[in-house]
């Protein structure tokens, strides 16, 4: 008998707000994750199981959304997410007997939540991710190092008024198969919903963030009880829950925002602190001195009303909070691991990443 919880408009609510936060600056908006989240809850009862409850050959796939959050054209359906995971299940000849998220993130802790609700899958308490990442190869679970492993990764999204529209599916090496869903997302307009990786129940357990939306959940409830006193109790709070800390706050005085090949890469300066994001949050470093390095969580909140803000979403001149915690305090999947995946970022925001991380 599966072991499972049901949720409620108040565990939506919480876990907007905590993946957010553990979205470190990516994972999509509470926006997006809200209206889905609501849909799903609309539709009927939504369970949230346990995976060691599952039978180790249970097939479980992966739902994500794939682009740049901050790309102006992004257009993704709810009937977007549900005809990935048919165009998966019509193309392997697989019966999916689980979904889970990819990621921890204001939209991605959602991200299996419509899927479950409309084709009566189990929704699984073990994202690829505890906290959210650029790549679709850091959010596989290592199965990029698994030998012979052929990735299937089914897509759907885009504005047909736009002419935008785009769906399809891609079978191959799982690197090369997530660089192509990621440019049909460029084309698509921004972004695209994504199903993929099917794999047994058994590699999940071992390879995933078991547990992750709970904590998301969980990460929610104590910034809302820091709220009911002000917004920076809010931040404190949520901070102290996950071992962290409040490293700055002040007035946003640089902001740098590219968005090229499907993703949002550039840098934010408060003070003498300076970020860099690749999507989420990379690095964090004071005066030249590095502070946190990804997979290590850095976020920032909106000083006046406490409410976690994305990379997307910051501007020049903002008033923000940020605060960060090391990567020991997360709960993090098998791609956080491998330094392969992390020296990746290298390039993209021209900082080291490995040398901080051994």
């Amino acid at each position: 008998m599966l072991n499972s919880r049901t949720l409620f408009k108040s565990d939506l609510e919480f876990a907007l707000i905590g993946g957010t936060i553990l979205g470190g600056g990516g994972g999509g908006s509470m926006d997006l994750g809200r209206a889905s989240g609501e849909i799903a809850l609309e539709y009927g009862n939504l369970e949230l199981v346990d995976i060691n409850s599952m039978d180790d050959a249970t097939i479980i796939i992966t739902a994500s959304a794939v682009g740049a959050p901050a790309a102006p054209n992004k257009y993704v359906r709810p009937k977007d997410y549900v005809r990935c995971v048919q165009l998966l299940e019509e193309s392997t000849g697989l019966k999916v007997g689980g979904i889970i998220t990819n990621e921890n993130g204001g939209a991605a802790t959602i991200n299996g939540w419509i899927q479950s609700a409309v084709l009566g899958i189990p929704l699984i308490d073990a994202p690829c991710n505890g906290r959210a990442h650029p790549t679709g190869t850091m959010g596989s679970m290592g199965l990029n190092d698994v030998e012979g492993y052929c990735s299937s990764q089914a897509f759907s999204g885009g504005n047909p008024m736009l002419g935008n529209k785009l769906e399809g599916i891609v079978k191959g090496e799982l690197g090369k198969a997530a660089r192509l869903v990621r440019e049909s997302a460029v084309h698509a307009g921004g972004l695209v919903a994504v199903a993929r990786n099917p794999v047994e129940a058994s590699y999940i357990k071992k390879n995933a963030a078991v547990g992750g939306i709970t904590h998301a959940i969980e990460t929610g409830k104590e910034f809302n009880e820091g709220l009911k006193i002000s917004p920076m109790e809010a931040i404190r709070k949520v901070s102290e829950f996950l071992g962290g800390e409040i490293v700055v706050d002040g007035e946003v005085k640089e902001f740098d925002l590219v968005t090229t090949g499907g993703f949002d890469v550039g840098k934010v300066v408060v003070l003498d602190m300076e970020m860099t994001f690749w999507n989420e949050y990379m690095t964090l470093e004071f005066k030249g001195n590095r502070l946190y390095t990804f997979p290590d969580l850095i976020m920032t909140f909106n000083k006046k009303t406490g409410m976690p803000v994305t990379t997307a979403e910051i501007s020049k001149g903002d008033e923000i909070v940020v605060m960060a915690t090391k990567k020991e305090n997360l709960k993090l999947g098998a791609g956080m691991y491998d330094e392969k995946l992390l020296r990746e970022v290298e390039p993209i925001i021209n900082k080291e990443i490995i040398n901080h991380i051994k």
